[in-house]
């Protein structure tokens, strides 16, 4: 009988009746340390079950339950939660697709797969064998004491959670408050404590007499695990005066209980709750060499403070476990993780007992931990690899791997997208480093990695100059063939952080340092330093030389420094107008990141993504990236990337006339990283008339690398018509000698289109529209198209060539229709209906089935349209297969089919 949780017993058993309906959700329960979390879980379970037995108020199926329980010595153990959880249904990974089950089968060790998982496709395996088992009848997931889940499964299981649907999976996760758990996302209920009303029924209950309640009640503070263990000790326990906390107290009075006990039981209960994990055959291997035995748990048992059942040994509240390890003397809690440590037959849980025996440095053990974080890593959980590097760090008796561990874990933590722990390790590891005696002289490659890690976190918390500066302090100014080997690519590191900050001098640098130091000069370094210098001619085809020349962007790569190359690569994609080839780099870069679980990386590649989808005239696509972007990086605490992910949302609010969006973009935005707002405000200010502000804004325009960013290109094509439509065309001609200077040192043809409409606006001339109309042809960018369109029909319509203006008019408003792009819409029409067109019908956005579905149904749409199936789709977009014919479900009558093969005649755009 649960007392006062009427309210949540109700939200739960919604939550059940839901999946029993074929709809998921997941919810996750806060509160303190007794507050009846797991009794609430106990009872849901109970509820399943006996609904499945003829309670009235179900269908009578059968609710398959699977649970896990955090451990809290297991923490660091990569996926042991999602073992646990797992293992009794490792029958089903047959039926994954075999990528999915090859992941699983890595996790629970029972595959000859040698690459471990990475983060995404175990959550998506996750997710399909949750969804899968669901097929059978509703599933049932309950998640117990989730601030103790290993990271790598917490972060599965929240990755299912997000994505559940249509399964019939209802997921219920279990947290104290304040404990570091986070569930973005997920809804959470908090639990109260008991009023005096229900406490005094719980009480009255077990038997204690009314006159009793009030003193126990206070003692209590309403916490129902505090009410029953003070009121069981109410005859030896003195009214506690102390303002402790409530989880303390009722610690203590387990201590109490505990203490009471026979010193052999003690002992026992001391490896059970040291060892964690309830294994019993690793717990009577240890006792056995502490001279103890599996019948010296009799009297806990029979006290009700553990349970010996199934092959487990079981503590009836983590609480217990907690007071019997915190009771026990330091010396014997050593002796015990020292028994445990030799008895281990994983090395996992033998080097996680050997940090718990040193009390000081200690080699071995180091050396240990130093090896399970490398097989977490070999695994792809990052964060747990990172906390192993970071112990072993701290017992090794030599610096310089003291150092080189720490660096590693710094790197890791980035790559796990922990930037602020990344940040704290880094500094550690530079501070160690700057003071050995030779600062690592003789190891340059361990100065190479930590002065990267170093710049690479600086790079993601925002100061970018600092991290090419940090570069290149660290290699001095050294003489050629005096340099390490690793200066080439610090160096190549240096100048693309510079680049990517608009830090000419930085790239300068570099490339001065680089071309001392190897004797030859960079394709792409000397292509940026070009560009610096205002000379596209020749830095752009370097940087199409150097594209050229990389490797295949989905290989794997182990250098660290590398990681800014490839991000400099796809803004070099872009910057050369090849914007094809620049989204084939931006979804190879997507595709590796999810791959190697490089979350970290992810935000990044999917913001070039977007761009390329938002150059091509894919919106709603560029919406999509954006906004997973946003939720990794709200998630991963990388603030600054999730300000400057608002360039792209605000260039598409710029487009579709959304003035009020653009604006509140801009306002959130620091003046370091405004230039990219900054240009869709020109846009804005273009698109709805304002030519003055389109004109004084970025003026004058961004010195160095910002003007080589192809938002700070197409502004100076902006820039150029304000000019014009204010009667000013001598304020256009430094942004027209831009303008052309790129176009003529890239083979874009777009791009050669957009420099001849800026020369027809200045001249006055038919015949460069002509010619841009003509490469516009060839593809790329619509909206520049459609932009060329509508100022040449304008031309047309002054000159008194009405038939002619039509034509090209009529295509600049179907472009600006499927667009969205509201204000040039308006002006497409009024154009139109100014040169004679007498029915002019601006359909707006809403008009178009296509904008009837949500985001992810477009993305099934297309994907089912192209031919993939229900299963291959999932795959893609991280969903089940239910969730993916929900989604067709749904979309079906809003496009006006009726199945797959309808689809087919659909324009999706």
């Amino acid at each position: 009988m649960l007392y006062g949780r009427s309210a949540e017993q109700e939200r739960l058993a919604r939550l059940l009746a839901e999946a029993r309906a074929g709809r998921s959700g997941a919810l996750l329960l806060r509160g303190e340390a007794g507050i009846g979390k797991t009794a609430l879980l106990d009872w849901l379970a109970g509820r399943a079950a006996a609904q499945a037995h003829g309670d009235a108020r179900s269908d009578g199926r059968e609710v398959r339950v699977l649970r896990v329980t955090g451990v809290e010595p297991e923490a660091d153990l990569a996926f042991g939660g999602l073992v646990q959880l797992l293992w009794p249904v490792q029958d089903r990974l047959n039926a994954l697709p075999e990528p999915q089950a090859a992941a699983l089968r890595a996790v629970l060790g029972t595959g000859r797969e040698q690459r471990g998982p990475d983060r995404f496709l175990t959550g998506l395996a996750v997710l399909t064998v949750l969804a899968d088992l669901a097929e059978d009848g509703p599933l049932l997931c309950l998640v117990d004491d989730a601030q103790w889940l290993d990271r790598a499964t917490a972060e599965a299981l929240l990755f299912a959670a997000r994505r559940l649907a249509a399964e019939g999976v209802a997921m219920v996760l279990a947290g104290r408050e304040d404990d570091g758990f986070t569930a973005p996302g997920i809804p959470e209920l908090t639990l109260p404590r008991l009023d005096f009303e229900d406490s005094s029924r719980l009480l009255a209950d077990r038997g204690r007499a009314p006159a009793l309640h009030s003193q126990i009640i206070t003692e209590s503070a309403g916490n129902p695990l505090a009410l029953i263990e003070f009121d069981a000790a109410r005859s030896d326990q003195p009214h506690q005066h102390a303002p402790l906390p409530v989880a303390d107290r009722v610690s203590s009075a387990f201590r109490a209980r505990i203490g009471g006990l026979p010193e052999r039981t003690r002992l026992m209960m001391l490896i059970a709750a040291a060892e964690g994990r309830g294994d019993l055959p690793l717990l009577l291997r240890a006792s056995e060499l502490l001279g103890v035995d599996l019948g010296d748990l009799a009297e806990a048992e029979r006290t009700g403070l553990m349970y010996v059942m199934g092959g487990a040994v079981t503590f009836r509240h983590p609480l217990i476990a907690s007071a019997t390890y915190q009771g026990a003397v330091l010396a014997r809690r050593i002796a015990v993780h020292r028994a445990l440590a030799e008895a281990a037959t994983d090395p996992d849980c033998r080097a996680r007992h050997l940090l718990a025996v040193a009390t000081g440095p200690d080699q071995e053990a180091a050396l240990e931990l130093a090896v399970a974080a490398g097989r977490a890593r070999g695994r792809t959980a990052y964060a747990a690899a990172s906390g192993l590097f970071g112990q072993a760090a701290r017992l090794t008796t030599d610096p310089r791997q003291r150092t080189s561990w720490l660096a590693e874990a710094a790197a890791l933590a980035l790559a796990a997208g922990h930037a602020a722990q990344a940040d704290r390790l880094a500094q550690e590891a530079g501070e160690l480093a700057d003071g050995l005696v030779d600062g690592l002289a003789d190891d340059p490659a361990a100065g190479a990695r930590v002065a990267s890690v170093r710049a690479a976190v600086a790079f993601e918390l925002g100061d970018r100059s600092e991290a090419a500066h940090g570069l290149l302090a660290r290699l001095g100014n050294a003489a050629p063939n005096t340099a390490p080997p690793e200066a080439s690519g610090l160096l190549r590191t240096a100048a693309a952080y510079g680049w990517l900050a608009g830090d000419a001098d930085a790239v300068r640098t570099a490339a001065a340092r680089l071309a001392k130091t190897v004797g030859a000069a960079d394709p792409l370094v000397e292509g940026l330093e070009r560009l610096c210098e205002d000379d596209a001619e020749h830095g752009l085809p370097l940087l199409t030389r150097f594209l050229e020349g990389r490797p295949d962007t989905t290989g794997p790569r182990d250098a660290d420094e590398e990681q800014a190359v490839r991000m400099l690569a796809l803004t070099c994609g872009l910057l050369l107008g090849d914007d094809e080839a620049a989204h084939a780099l931006a979804s190879a870069e997507v595709r590796r990141c999810r791959s190697q679980a490089l979350i970290g990386q992810l935000p990044y590649a999917l913001d070039v993504l977007a761009q390329t989808h938002l150059l091509a005239g894919h919106h709603r696509d560029a919406e999509a990236a954006v906004t997973e972007a946003e939720e990794i990086a709200r998630d991963t605490g990388m603030h600054r990337r999730l300000v400057r992910l608002g360039a792209v949302r605000a260039r598409m609010a710029a487009i579709e006339g959304e003035a009020r969006r653009v604006r509140e973009l801009a306002d959130a935005t620091p003046p370091a990283l405004r230039t990219g707002v900054d240009c869709a405000l020109v846009l804005l200010d273009l698109g709805l008339g304002d030519f003055g502000s389109a004109l004084s804004r970025l003026d004058p325009p961004p010195p160095g690398p910002d003007r080589y960013t192809w938002l700070s290109l197409s502004t100076a094509a902006d820039r150029i018509e304000a000019a014009v439509r204010l009667g000013q065309p001598e304020r256009a001609e430094e942004a027209l000698r831009h303008c052309e200077s790129w176009a003529r040192a890239t083979t874009a043809p777009w791009a050669q289109a957009v420099a001849l409409r800026c020369r027809a606006l200045i001249d006055d001339r038919p015949e460069p529209y002509a010619q841009a109309l003509h490469l516009h042809e060839k593809g790329g960018r619509p909206f520049e198209r459609a932009r060329t369109e509508l100022l040449y029909g304008e031309w047309l319509r002054r000159a008194r060539r009405p038939n002619e203006a039509r034509d090209v008019l009529r295509s600049a408003l179907a472009t600006f229709e499927r667009l969205r792009a509201e204000p040039w819409l308006r002006r497409a029409a009024a154009e139109l209906r100014a040169s004679g067109e007498r029915r002019v019908a601006a359909r707006t956005p809403a008009e178009k089935p296509i904008d009837r579905l949500t985001p992810q149904e477009l993305q099934v749409v297309r994907l089912a349209r192209g031919g993939s199936s229900s299963r291959e789709i999932a795959a893609q977009l991280f969903l089940s297969r239910r969730t993916v014919e929900h989604h067709l479900y749904k979309a079906y009558p809003k496009l006006g089919v009726g199945s797959r093969r309808e689809l087919a005649r659909l324009d999706l755009g």
